[in-house]
């Protein structure tokens, strides 16, 4: 592709590498004042972010959908979303950005921090979460500024506070709740999606059968798991159409799809539109 999308730990500051352990938190004014309070689209393979809306205005686009939220508010952007914001100036809040190996701190495969980082996505805060989340935020940016460095306690408050923000959302709910098997299905489309792996893979993986697991996704989300599967590839086909100049042929062969044309089939059955409706402008 002549024109990929970019790529970064922290936005603007050259290729982003897998560094485990990563952890960094900033105001939303201390980058983005620089950019005229717009962080252009791009995205994090290896990192999750979390932004914290203390007070003001953001535009939060997060792969093809725009959203407005009005602090407080949270967004949690997975590793590898297309994402951007646009802030209205003087907006305050934190952004928190965390390598992906942070996940090794939930408890087990049933902990709501795997599907908070998993799932991501906005909401607004009440006003107790809503407290404690900017207080922990101003703790950890203490701390950063104090030491200059990582250490024990400002994962322990990282931590703490993505368990804050994200309680609420886990608390309504209860059906994505009762079977965190999902959470891990995801992760493992996340990871070979771009093998086309075949259901008795992922039902392996999981310690399944093919039955149980299309039972379960069928009970929790209303489709089966090639659906899910075929949506995510078709997600990131979107993804490469609309934000880089690469054609549907080279989508296809990045995406492993060895005949463009059978691409283009898949394209419209998931999606309902040909590959060349959403190329970017």
């Amino acid at each position: 592709m002549t024109e990929a999308i970019p790529r970064y730990a922290l936005y603007g500051e050259g290729t982003a590498q897998n560094t485990g352990g990563f952890a960094h938190i900033e105001t939303i004014a201390e980058r983005s004042a620089l950019h005229d309070w717009e962080i252009g689209i791009h995205r994090h393979d290896h990192f999750v972010q979390v932004l914290l809306v203390e007070e003001g205005h953001a535009a939060v686009t997060l792969d093809t959908i725009t959203v407005g939220l009005e602090g407080p508010a949270r967004v949690i952007v997975p590793a590898a979303a297309v994402h951007g914001f646009r802030f209205r100036q003087g907006t305050r809040g934190f952004v928190l950005t965390l390598s992906t190996d942070f996940s090794t701190r939930a408890a087990g495969p049933a902990d709501p921090l795997l599907g908070a980082l998993a799932r991501g996505g906005s909401a607004p805060l009440g006003p107790e979460a809503a407290r404690r989340a900017v207080w922990l935020a101003r703790e950890m940016l203490g701390l950063q500024q104090e030491w200059q460095q990582r250490d024990p306690l400002f994962m322990a408050l990282a931590e703490s506070l993505i368990r804050t923000i994200a309680r609420e959302e886990d608390a309504s709910d209860p059906q994505e709740r009762a079977d965190r098997r999902l959470d891990r299905f995801r992760q493992l489309v996340e990871l070979h999606y771009r093998q086309h792996r075949d259901l008795d893979f992922y039902a392996g993986a999981l310690g399944l059968t093919r039955r149980t697991l299309s039972r379960l996704t069928a009970a929790r989300l209303g489709c089966s798991p090639m659906d899910l599967i075929h949506r995510r590839l078709a997600l990131e086909a979107h993804r490469l159409l609309r934000y880089t100049n690469a054609t549907a042929a080279q989508v296809a062969a990045e995406l492993g799809f060895e005949d463009p044309s059978y691409f283009s089939r898949f394209y419209q059955r998931v999606t309902g539109r040909r590959p060349s409706q959403d190329k970017a402008a």
